[in-house]
């Protein structure tokens, strides 16, 4: 655990001095968010004009309740198809936005001076490929969430866990190898899977924790915004939304910093400001495995 915390922080030092060359990258996860709020907010205005809320309302309601089993209510095939649409337009939006900050934080890492309008330029021409991968994306998430849904027992769970997490580590290089490499998202997980194995093994555990950072920058965005809202609550929901705000944006951009230094990393280079030894070692890998460094 300690060694987690420690390996992290280390990470995020080197992701952060790349950032403050290029502090407009922040930008980038904020756009994700904004862009995920709208396409919600589309879709939330097609399901209420449709009725489509209400009978998903009704569903829920009536799964929670064994008493109204025999008058259920099903959703129809208008209803799924808004709801998949949906997970792939948000699952887009958000792929786009971090295809374009990986694209850019690969230009700083190679020495380059990006700006935002590099790294749009980068994501637009592979739309293509960042729209198949947010299909594919969207559908394993949405089976696994359903799945895992379905399962009444903890171990269910648990092994519903570890597929995602298999997944997770399979694809980890997907998007930088989308932008970089203009592979299609099969060849690009097959390419993602291959690196990740050759690089850290076969047998494999993360030895930092993103979730850790996020809610560090979460718990200390919100304070002022607390401590705004006791005394005027308009203000404190201002407040709290610019530094929310401003964590996601840093806090992403870090993320997408440190990927795209793996991705280098993975490819045999050394990417600027960042130390080999450390992201060899971001993660452990056992002692059967052989990786090639």
């Amino acid at each position: 655990m300690f060694h987690t915390i420690g390996h992290t922080f280390e990470l995020m030092k080197m992701s952060w001095r790349v950032l403050m060359k290029d502090k407009e990258l922040i930008w980038f996860p904020i756009f994700g968010v904004i862009g995920s709020v709208i396409i919600l907010g589309i879709f939330f205005a097609i399901a209420s004009a449709t009725g489509a809320i209400d009978r998903i309302q009704d569903i829920t309601a009536q799964q929670n309740n064994a008493q109204a089993a025999g008058q259920t209510q099903t959703a129809n095939l208008g209803d799924i198809i808004l709801l998949v649409l949906l997970y792939i337009s948000v699952y887009f939006i958000t792929i786009f936005f971090n295809s374009a900050l990986i694209a850019a934080a690969l230009e700083r890492l190679r020495g380059g001076d990006p700006n935002i309008s590099s790294g749009m330029a980068v994501a637009m021409k592979h739309i293509p490929q960042i729209l198949g991968w947010a299909i594919i994306s969207a559908s394993v998430g949405l089976i696994l969430q359903i799945l895992r849904s379905r399962q009444n027992n903890f171990l269910g769970r648990i092994v519903i866990d570890l597929i995602g997490g298999a997944w997770a580590f399979m694809t980890f290089f997907v998007v930088p190898i989308l932008v970089n490499e203009g592979k299609s998202p099969i060849g690009s997980i097959k390419r993602s899977a291959g690196m990740v194995r050759e690089t850290w093994g076969r047998q494999i555990t993360a030895s930092f924790g993103f979730q850790l950072v996020y809610l560090i920058a979460g718990v200390i965005a919100i304070l002022p915004a607390l401590l705004f809202f006791a005394i005027f609550p308009i203000l404190g929901i201002i407040v709290g939304v610019i530094t929310i705000s401003i964590a996601i944006g840093v806090v992403g951009a870090l993320e997408g910093i440190f990927k795209a230094a793996l991705y280098e990393y993975a490819l045999g280079e050394k990417p600027i400001e960042f130390d080999t030894e450390t992201l060899k070692s971001a993660y452990m890998t056992d002692l059967r495995a052989q990786p090639y460094r």
